[in-house]
């Protein structure tokens, strides 16, 4: 263990950051804000900083933290944060600060609304640090009903009721999660003998170098896994909860939804899909690449004809998850390492894209693209936000967006050509959509009817300043986040050079 137990307390600072909100009187609004920001500030303050102490040259688990708590089960209260899983929290503590200041003008209940917003933080937050599958499935259900409350109570209904979307929301993350927990089970009681079962994460890879799980269990388990991490990940066809999602969310969980609960379904099938069951991901790979060309091409055809702007960053997000998808499936250390890159670059210029239209809708009191135009004019801050969202999501060499993408292409090129050219036509269609939405919402001439709409200023800039500043200095020095994240996938390095050499039956079948 560290000398100081940095991960449970960025963990347990929401947590307290929300028992302290539920003594206060409904009527301390802003009291309620100002605590929600301290305590997010502090959350993120010391996630910057184990980025910044991070050893980029020592691979494996840093600032780890272990203490037993079901020794019967195999369960250890244990944490730890790699070059994949730091950045993923970094992303979660920024986009939660950014969400409290786009949540700065609320005014329904938002004592409740700011005690969940830290619940659901923290369970997101937990999946990422966490080394215990127990402990990984307790933080998993964590997220689950605060998003449900806060959609159907905070949310917004236009194209469809915002009960509608929590609902289907909800069932898809807990139609998931059954698949993940019937997966998590198996390999719990396949892994290692009565007595001496466990659920370290550690302990589950190294039964796989044992010969503990054979081929056909991990092929299996494997499949288990990805229609619960798949689901949440928006892999098509389980995509389809994720669009009404976003329109039926408040502003806040629109960005945390896109920016870090997806990127849970990424993260889950590298720490357990190909770590602990290679052979599994091997076999089900040429599957998930066909199935992610679709995500790619299918769900930004589909954002190209959206009226409603939420829509189109809805399924501008689908789109961008089957870049990550690709990356996984061509199992080799380049494409991996800009499928973690692409989360955290995507979750930076969605949670970006949310705050912005956030913003024009509470002052436009519209997202229908058609009603809107010449924005630029009266509100030129939330403008500045929306093009560098646009086009950081198009790959704009000098944005977040451009390397992480690249590097995917290079490494499915290897893997998938035909597959990753087809993917790349994405890239025509983002910038389509993108251009579009930029061209019919911010520019042309000044409309009168919005002389009204103030622009973002004071600590509505917060969101801006934030993320805006990641897209940029993440852009022009990539290696602050290549570097990261080229340190976890390091040491995964022999597992993929053994895999490549070793069959596929279903690849075989396919080719």
């Amino acid at each position: 263990m560290t000398v100081f137990p940095f991960l449970t307390a960025i963990l347990f600072t929401p947590i307290f950051g929300m028992l302290v909100l539920a003594c206060l009187p409904r009527e301390a609004e802003r009291m309620i804000k100002l605590i929600a920001a301290v305590t997010m500030s502090v959350a993120f303050g010391l996630t910057a900083y184990l980025y910044w102490a991070y050893d980029f040259a020592r691979s494996g688990l840093q600032f780890t933290e272990s203490i037993p708590w079901i020794p019967e089960l195999g369960v250890s209260y244990a944490l730890g944060v790699d070059g994949i899983s730091l950045p993923l929290l970094f992303l979660t503590m920024l986009i939660g600060l950014a969400a409290v200041f786009a949540s700065w003008k609320l005014d329904k209940r938002p004592k409740e609304f700011f005690m969940l917003l830290l619940i659901l933080l923290t369970g997101v937050a937990g999946t990422f640090v966490t080394r215990d599958l127990f402990i990984f499935l307790l933080f998993y259900e964590l997220v689950v009903i605060p998003i449900y409350i806060m959609v159907i109570i905070w949310g917004s209904t236009k194209r469809v009721s915002k009960e509608y979307a929590g609902m289907k929301l909800t069932i898809y993350l807990l139609l998931g999660s059954a698949f993940m927990l019937v997966g998590v089970l198996a390999l719990y009681l396949n892994a290692y003998p009565p007595g001496s079962r466990t659920f370290s994460m550690e302990a589950l890879a190294q039964a796989h170098q044992l010969g503990h799980f054979s081929e056909e269990f991990q092929i299996f388990a494997f499949l288990l896994l990805l229609l619960g991490f798949g689901s949440l990940l928006s892999m098509w066809p389980f995509h389809s909860w994720s669009p009404d999602g976003y329109a039926g969310a408040p502003t806040a969980v629109s960005m945390i939804h896109a920016g870090v609960l997806k990127k849970i379904g990424g993260y889950g099938l590298i720490r357990l899909g190909l770590l602990v069951l290679p052979l599994g991901a091997k076999f089900w790979a040429p599957v998930i690449v066909g199935l992610a060309v679709v995500n790619v091409l299918y769900a930004a055809l589909v954002a190209l004809v959206q009226k409603d702007l939420k829509y189109v960053i809805g399924y501008s997000s689908v789109s961008h998850m089957g870049y990550v998808l690709i990356g996984f499936a061509a199992l080799n250390s380049v494409s991996i390492n800009g499928a973690i890159a692409n989360m955290f670059a995507h979750g930076v210029m969605s949670a970006l894209f949310f705050a912005m239209i956030g913003h024009v809708y509470d002052k436009t009191h519209t997202r229908h693209i058609p009603d809107l135009g010449g924005l630029a004019h009266q509100m030129p801050r939330v403008a500045t936000g929306f093009m560098l969202a646009g086009m950081a999501s198009l790959g704009l060499p000098g944005l977040i967006g451009f390397i992480p993408e690249f590097t995917i292409f290079v490494g499915a090129f290897r893997a998938y050509p035909w597959q990753a050219i087809l993917a790349i036509l994405g890239i025509v269609f983002t910038a389509l959509y993108i251009l579009r939405i930029l061209a019919n919402v911010l520019f042309g001439p000044r409309r009168p009817e919005f002389d009204h709409c103030a622009d973002a200023r004071g600590l509505e800039l917060v969101p801006l300043v934030l993320l805006g500043s990641v897209l940029v200095v993440f852009g022009i020095f990539p290696q602050l986040l290549m570097g990261m994240v080229n340190s976890g996938v390091e040491p995964m390095l022999p597992l993929l050079a053994k895999l490549h050499q070793a069959p596929s039956m279903l690849g075989g079948l396919l080719k």
